[in-house]
């Protein structure tokens, strides 16, 4: 008897959506690439078909303007030679915490879910520096960083329907004072372990590592483990 727990459906989901953009990835890394014009053709294919498929994830696997309006934006993406080679976006994270041992976090204007501080990471700005950044500007807290705690795939966790990697620092809170960005931050504030809003997104992979941080404790940084086989969906 097949349980709930059983259910292949959001494995299958999630492996489509992953299918989708490393098809779209390499046929638009090629495009960026060739200048053969039968070789562009055959990408151009390839795109249809992974939009074929990430259509199917998302449940409209028989609408043709979902498709075609996921292969419009990926081929409004693509550049050329090296600028154009497809890899995942990559997202700063930043683990605040004070001499409380509390934990600084952000509740998002267009959602209302809390979150630690995040942002993209920007050219010209070395991750840490991005953290420093982001968290300054959402929430008006200085801080510095203290260590990498972990890399992760945000679309293996499932919050992600594209490529993107997090990193995640461990931040020390130096001054400021709590100041909501006014477009993107709809409040911000301090909160022990165990006293997260209920809103809180994701809480149940990071927040032990996160406490643990700020409480002092040192461990190695985390990463996603090695799927056996790599490409499968891991069980």
């Amino acid at each position: 008897m097949t349980t709930a727990d059983d259910d292949p459906t959001p494995n299958l989901v999630n492996d489509l959506a992953r299918w989708s953009e490393a098809l779209a990835g390499i046929a638009r890394t090629g495009m960026g690439f060739t200048e053969n014009l039968y070789e562009r053709e055959r990408f151009e294919e390839v795109l249809h078909v992974a939009g074929d498929i990430k259509a199917a994830s998302r449940g409209d696997e028989r609408s043709e303007s979902v498709r075609d309006e996921f292969v419009g934006e990926w081929v409004e993406s693509i550049g050329e030679g090296v600028p154009g080679y497809v890899t995942p976006k990559v997202a700063i994270g930043a683990i605040v915490g004070n001499d409380d041992d509390e934990i600084l976090l952000v509740q998002r204007k267009d959602s209302g879910i809390w979150l630690y501080p995040t942002g993209w990471a920007d050219v010209g700005y070395s991750p840490a520096e991005v953290a420093v950044k982001e968290v300054h500007e959402e929430t008006g807290i200085e801080c510095e960083p203290t260590r990498l705690l972990g890399v992760v795939d945000g679309q293996r966790m499932g919050f992600s329907r594209f490529g993107m990697y997090m990193l995640l620092f461990h931040c020390r809170a130096t001054g400021g004072a709590l100041e909501p960005h006014p477009l993107e931050t709809a409040d911000v504030g301090w909160f022990p372990n165990g006293g997260l809003p209920e809103a809180t997104a994701g809480a149940g992979w990071w927040s032990s590592m996160a406490f643990d941080a700020i409480s002092g404790v040192q461990a190695p940084a985390t990463f996603d483990d090695v799927r056996s086989p790599i490409w499968r969906q891991a069980d």
